[in-house]
Parts: C-alpha cells; sequence; structure tokens
C-alpha cells in the first residue's frame, strides 16, 4: 500500500516530466534562429522503416541561420530533403550532393504569431498534464483507509502547491519562448 509521501513523490516526478516535455517540445518551434532541435520530430523513410533524422546524420549550426545536415549515407540525402520539405517546418533545403544545408528565413511578423499560438497550445498541454497529474495524485490519496482528515488536506495541499510550481514553471518557459520567437 502506497504511503502519503510516496503519492506526493511519486506526482512530483510526474509533473517534473511534464515540464520536462513541455521544454523539450518548445525547442522545436522555430524561432529566427538555428537550432538541431528543430529537426527532432523530422523522420525519414529509410529503407521502408520512419527513423529520427539525428540517427541518419550530423546537424551542425555553422550560423545563426543556418543547419548543415551531413547524413552518414548519402544514398539517404534525397529522403532528407523529401522529409524536411514535407515537415511544418517551412524550410526549403538545398543540397550539394554531399550535405544539406538549411537556411532559416527570418520568420515574418504573421508567421511569428502563428508560432505563439503554436506554442501557448503546447503550454497548455503541459499544464493539463500536470492537473491531470494532481487530479490523480489526489484520487489515491482518497482511496488510502489508514489516513485520517487532517493528513489528507495536508497532503492535498502540498499536492496543490506543487501543481502551482510546476504550472508557473510552465508559464515561465512560455513567456521566454514567446519573447524568443517575437525577437526580429
Amino acid at each position: 500500500m502506497a504511503t502519503v509521501d510516496e503519492l506526493i513523490q511519486d506526482a512530483r516526478k510526474r509533473m517534473d516530466s511534464s515540464v520536462e516535455h513541455t521544454r523539450s517540445e518548445f525547442n522545436t518551434v522555430r524561432t529566427g534562429r538555428a537550432s538541431a532541435a528543430l529537426l527532432d520530430r523530422v523522420q525519414i523513410d529509410y529503407y521502408g522503416t520512419a527513423t529520427p533524422l539525428k540517427q541518419l546524420a550530423t546537424i551542425n549550426v555553422p550560423e545563426p541561420r543556418m543547419l548543415t545536415i551531413q547524413p552518414f549515407d548519402p544514398s539517404s540525402i534525397k529522403g532528407i530533403e523529401k522529409a524536411i520539405q514535407e515537415s511544418d517546418l517551412g524550410l526549403t533545403p538545398s543540397n550539394d550532393g554531399k550535405m544539406i544545408r538549411l537556411p532559416m528565413p527570418q520568420p515574418t511578423e504573421e508567421r511569428r504569431k502563428e508560432l505563439v499560438k503554436v506554442v501557448r497550445k503546447i503550454a497548455e498541454e503541459g499544464k493539463v498534464a500536470v492537473r491531470n497529474v494532481r487530479r490523480d495524485a489526489v484520487h489515491h490519496l482518497k482511496e488510502l483507509k489508514d489516513v485520517g482528515s487532517d493528513d489528507e488536506r495536508r497532503a492535498e495541499e502540498s499536492v496543490q502547491k506543487l501543481t502551482d510550481e510546476h504550472t508557473k514553471t510552465i508559464e515561465d518557459l512560455l513567456k521566454h519562448k514567446e519573447a524568443e520567437i517575437m525577437e526580429v
């Protein structure tokens, strides 16, 4: 039977992972700067298997507005180029037969506003995940038999405090990312 402390520790761990997931999702949203994390979601059809780009190539950032992709297998260059064009990144790759160059154009004002909406949606999903953890933890607290109502209330308060901390962390990440996107 789980104890109150174990339930709270489990809730903390799950909320931490929700915040981390939100942070990694933010990294895949394009700002004006080049970042290898942008390509984390790009999957390439490599011999019939959907394979993450970073397993097929070296990704470098030689300058602030340029990514270079050096495939380990030169025959996969066309597939990589096609996957990037079909992704939601809105980038146009160019290749010289050995390497793909991916210039990062400065996003337009309209595109920036769209990206802010995307980032807000990601943040909201993160906050919903944190609140779901809270709901589960409170539900499990109520199921504990040998806990008095005072202990249960204290435990619920600490779970709520955890929820507030994690929600605030996601809000802070969101503010930072929005500022990064709107920066010209």
